[in-house]
């Protein structure tokens, strides 16, 4: 941590797809640095990140892991984050508060399209990142190639910075471009400084060169030495590199294999050379708050036995242990190892730190003495995508339910939650399967809520197809008052979208005016369950004509008649099935759109057509018409199908006229859900 010397604090966010290696990256960092005596694996549960039991359980980053170490003399916080495309909330927060972002990728070019979410991300928010290219020891693919499929995800221009050195197809080790140094991996320690093999030496020229060439792009006084033939001093083409990753001009590409800690070192050192300063960051998002001391939180968790726990960055200032910011008297200040915390006294600009007891505030806010605000910039959570209907397995947990899936949301705002009460329903929305069950992990392990899942229902609706005129009578002698009301009514259509209207043409005070209301509220309460068993919609019902008794009539006898009315005459209307239909817009990359359109047309999807992605060069909007009742799974398939980077937006459209066996399959689990 910031200790008030002349020490550096800079943070770095570990980003990029599901098993490119960001949590084996970490912890070869932590051993290289010192934090830790050797290496946990992922595999066995022994890593730093990865420590909660969901991840534990599901063998993949579900959350930020924050850790802090040391490197010749500077403090560093690395943010490990979650690489499932179903979590990228986290990651997206993870990049904002860091001062650089490290992009952990495979070395096969046919994978490069998982890393276009969080570059697309990186370059929308002008946020400076690197590549690292891993497991470059089972690399059998050439870097010109894994370089080339990487740059059609990249709206920057990424810079080489390494080639490899192979004997055979073997990659051991890497020249770098700047210094011209070689080096050769060593498993499980630091590369070996060897002496630049001759057989390397043209290609290497040539990728140096290249690389001066794509610095020269963005500045005239290299521009102007590449012109004259001139040859740049290393020390000034490290400037050039730092000075443009800086400003979120390039993307500086290393190679290694964190696995065996092959160039695991070098990344070190081009992180402690090259990593934009904190006053550079905050410069960057505009964040001008007043106040000698700003803090912005970047996650919010619950952590059992110890409460609400706030991870944050300090932006200016020294924070001390029981100062008051936003309107809060902040708790324990701590330092975050992983899953562990251990207590500081004070934090300075830079640090990463653990705060306790912040009830009130939520990720993304901006603390100054003087108050809270929100971070213009911070990322919009994301829309839902996937849901399940949920309930606790004790019933007398439905309160305790609530309140558990309140705090879920505060520490991912990609989850929500919604309330039918039409199907009398809780659903749990979040971004996808995987999502969704972590959210049930945490649920019962972090707030004792064991909760029952299934899957939506659909709120279908029935209407009619045709218009009848229906007579109802209702007639009861109780002893005392009796109750007595006769109607006429005509039950007709409605176009499409109009719901429901009631009128009346009655003459001569047939009906008094004062019931007609009372004949009115029970068609409607008809019209909650129809003949098929559904609320009943375009519909509009006219009183015609009735009877009245004196003395026996009232408001409740013509209610119970305008019900009768309906219920027999409804059967006699023509009833038909009404289905949801969506209006789902799927966006991929093109070479996935024929696809695409073959997986909604084969969930009776209606296509309305196509167009590129605005701003997404390479992509595809597919636009189509789909019943929600194949909406369910559809991101599943969709992710199957695209390498997890396919996405949709949805909204409803209209209902439609649903027949045949698939209405008769409905009724019937409708008829049997209600017996």
């Amino acid at each position: 941590m910031n200790d008030g010397s002349t020490a550096r604090s800079r943070c770095v966010a570990l980003v990029g797809p599901y098993l490119s290696g960001k949590t084996t990256l970490l912890e070869s960092l932590l051993h290289a640095t010192g934090a830790i005596p050797r290496k946990g694996s992922v595999r066995d549960g022994t890593s730093v990140g990865d420590g909660a039991p969901e991840a534990r359980a599901k063998q993949m980053t579900v959350e930020i892991t924050a850790v802090d170490t040391a490197y010749l003399g500077d403090s560093w916080s690395f943010l490990d984050s979650p690489g499932s495309i179903e979590f990228l909330q986290d990651a997206q927060n993870a990049c904002m508060v860091a001062d650089l972002a490290v992009v952990v990728c495979d070395p096969e070019p046919a994978r490069a399209l998982t890393v276009a979410p969080i570059l697309r991300f990186l370059d929308a928010n002008a946020i400076p990142h690197l590549l690292f290219i891993n497991k470059m020891d089972a690399a059998s693919d050439r870097v010109r190639e894994i370089l080339a499929a990487l740059q059609g995800v990249s709206q920057r221009p990424l810079v080489l910075r390494q080639v490899p050195i192979r004997e055979g197809e073997a990659i051991v080790g890497y020249v770098d471009l700047v210094s011209e140094r070689a080096y050769r991996y060593r498993a499980g320690q630091p590369s070996d400084l060897i002496e630049l093999p001759s057989d390397i030496l043209e290609r290497e020229q040539e990728a140096r060169q290249a690389m001066i060439e794509a610095l020269a792009d963005h500045d005239d006084d290299l521009l102007e030495q590449v012109l004259e033939d001139k040859v740049p001093a290393p020390q000034d083409i490290y400037g050039y590199v730092r000075k443009e990753l800086r400003d979120d001009l390039i993307v500086p590409v290393l190679l290694g294999s964190a696995l065996n800690d092959g160039g695991v070192r070098r990344l070190l050192k081009a992180l402690r050379h090259d990593t934009p300063t904190l006053e550079a960051n905050v410069a960057r998002r505009g964040l001008q708050e007043a106040g000698e001391v700003v803090v912005q939180i970047a996650r919010t968790t619950y952590v059992p036995h110890t409460g609400k726990v706030a991870l944050a960055r300090v932006l200016r200032g020294t924070l001390k242990e029981g100062a008051t910011l936003g309107g809060e008297r902040l708790g324990n200040l701590m330092r975050p190892f992983g899953t562990s915390f251990s207590k500081i006294p004070s934090a300075g600009p830079g640090d990463v730190i653990a705060i306790g007891r912040l009830e009130t505030l939520r990720t993304g806010d901006v603390l100054t003495p003087a108050g809270t605000s929100r971070a213009a910039d911070w990322p919009k959570p994301l829309p839902p995508i996937f849901s399940l209907a949920v309930q606790p397995e004790n019933r007398q947990d439905e309160v305790k339910l609530s309140s558990a899936i309140a705090r879920l949301i505060e520490e991912d705002a990609s989850y929500s939650v919604e309330q039918d009460a039409e199907l009398h329903q809780l659903l749990l929305w979040g971004q996808g399967e995987q999502h969704l069950q972590v959210a049930l992990m945490r649920l019962g392990s972090k707030w004792n809520v064991n909760v029952r899942a299934a899957r939506p229902l659909t709120p279908y609706r029935e209407t009619i197809r045709k218009s009848v005129e229906q007579h109802a009578r209702h007639k009861r002698q109780t002893g005392g008052h009796g109750q007595f009301a006769d109607i006429h009514v005509e039950i007709a259509p409605l176009p499409r979208g109009e719901g429901f209207a009631y009128g009346d043409r009655v003459v001569g005070g047939a009906v008094p005016k004062q019931y007609i209301p009372a004949v009115e509220a029970g068609v409607k309460d008809y019209l909650a369950r129809g003949p098929l068993g559904f609320p009943v919609v375009d519909v509009a019902v006219t009183l015609l004509d009735g009877k009245f008794h004196a003395v026996d009539s009232s408001e409740m006898a013509f209610r119970t008649a305008g019900r009768l009315a309906m219920s027999e005459g409804m059967p006699k209307c023509g009833p038909v099935l009404l289905e949801p239909i969506l209006r789902v817009t799927v966006h991929v990359p093109n070479d996935y759109t024929s696809n695409v359109q073959r997986l909604l047309s084969g969930r009776r999807g209606q296509l309305l057509g196509y167009d590129g992605r605005e701003g997404w060069p390479g992509w595809d909007s597919v636009q189509a018409f789909l019943p929600q009742s194949e909406m369910h799974d559809l991101i599943v398939e969709l992710r199957s199908l695209t390498m997890g980077v396919g996405s949709f937006d949805w909204s409803f459209d209209h209902l439609q006229e649903l027949t045949g066996r698939l209405a008769d399959e409905v009724v019937k689990a409708r008829m049997e859900a209600t017996q």
